[in-house]
């Protein structure tokens, strides 16, 4: 009676090891076959268009009268806020002194920046007029602006983007949005309806899925990937185990 039971047991303890492997099989072939077609759709699409740029245009710079500037010194000495670098840019074609309080490793990482006028030390502040007028020298379409919003990260059409942007908004066919730092005046970038119908591919293929609570973040460096990477082990281990039971019975015959 007691190998009896024993005996079902493993019986019971195979049944769920097959059952897990096909139900596993299930879902590790559901994403393949979406990695398949997402990245077929990335080989064929139009990569112009992909990148939102199509009413980008450069912007203008203008010469910088160097007699005029301020001694960078005296710039900082007039921040009330601690200063790790000076940069000398411009925005709408005037020199500005930036100024970095915190800087992020990259520039889409969360920092901290003020503007200054080279030539009198006034302050710049990056509100919507002067996002809107950012936004307008980047932008060469025919669109009249619709809205001008400030967002705070995680940005859909910037989904790597940490810092607090200006959306600036265009009445054109692509429904193009450009997006400003608000504190450093940065061109963060453009995006369309033809970048955003190629975001929604992207999402699919890095399995970045913002209903999972905590949003998107832009790449495979998600808790999603780490789960199905899991899921796809326990598929292999589940297979293995079920090699090894069909080998031990004899299923498998190996001849020359």
């Amino acid at each position: 009676m007691r190998q009896v039971n024993q005996h079902k047991s493993k019986l019971f303890k195979f049944s769920t090891v097959k059952s897990l492997h096909k139900w596993l099989s299930l879902l590790v072939f559901i994403q393949l076959l979406i990695w398949l077609g997402t990245g077929l759709f990335f080989n064929l699409m139009d990569h112009n268009k992909a990148r939102g740029n199509y009413n980008k245009q450069a912007v203008v710079v203008q010469e910088i009268n160097n007699q005029r500037l301020l001694n960078p010194n005296l710039i900082i000495a007039m921040s009330h806020v601690p200063v790790s670098e000076v940069t000398l840019v411009q925005r709408l074609g005037h020199p500005y002194y930036l100024l970095t309080h915190e800087k992020g490793l990259y520039s889409h990482f969360k920092s901290d920046y003020s503007l200054l006028d080279a030539y009198t030390g006034t302050e710049l502040i990056v509100d919507s007029n002067v996002a809107s007028q950012l936004a307008q020298a980047s932008y060469k379409g025919v669109g009249d602006i619709s809205s001008v919003v400030i967002l705070e990260p995680p940005i859909a059409d910037m989904l790597k983007e940490k810092n607090t942007v200006w959306q600036i908004n265009f009445l054109d066919d692509l429904e193009t949005s450009v997006y400003v730092d608000a504190s450093s005046g940065r061109l963060v970038g453009h995006s369309n309806e033809d970048k955003r119908f190629v975001d929604f591919f992207f999402m699919l293929h890095f399995m970045d899925y913002p209903f999972l609570g905590k949003g998107s973040v832009g790449s495979f460096n998600n808790g999603q990937i780490t789960f199905f990477a899991l899921l796809t082990l326990a598929f292999c281990l589940t297979g293995f185990i079920w090699v090894i039971e069909l080998l031990r019975k004899g299923h498998y015959k190996f001849g020359l």
